[in-house]
């Protein structure tokens, strides 16, 4: 599994609006500008996120994007699901049809046991924790950016 920068700038997204958003909702290029990506590459990623329930656009002169759910809701999971599609270490765990050997393979029991894992480790991280952990300072604000 890569993940890809669909996935990483989604959460670089979400985190923007996160952070910066909470007294009025974030433009596209608010979050450009920000996040040094350009407009033309979060607009997409904007409508999956939006899609996937994670945020709402306003409409307006004073419109923009808001998160539609808690912080503490959205998952890391979450987000790679929306912006990768489900996750699967191999083919054969999302379609059991695509090997032969499924129905007789001891390492599959192996792999699903991995996937399994990665996804509960993924589904325990969440838009909150990470957040917590940057107002905590766990993270120079002089070396990290959001």
């Amino acid at each position: 599994m890569k993940v890809s920068a669909k996935t990483r700038y989604g959460l670089r997204i979400l985190l923007d609006i996160a952070v910066f958003g909470k007294d009025k909702p974030r433009t596209i290029r608010d979050i450009a500008v920000s996040q040094e990506i350009s407009e033309k590459f979060i607009s997409p990623l904007v409508v999956t996120l939006r899609r996937a329930g994670m945020l709402k656009s306003l409409r307006g002169v004073t419109g923009g994007l808001k998160l539609n759910k808690d912080p503490q809701y959205i998952s890391l999971l979450d987000i790679i699901d929306a912006m990768e599609g489900e996750i699967f270490l191999l083919h054969c765990l999302r379609d059991p049809r695509s090997c032969p050997r499924k129905d007789h393979c001891v390492t599959s029991l192996v792999w699903n046991e991995v996937n399994e894992s990665l996804r509960e480790k993924l589904r325990s991280i969440t838009l909150q924790s990470i957040l917590d952990q940057y107002f905590r300072g766990k993270w120079n604000e002089e070396t990290y950016s959001i």
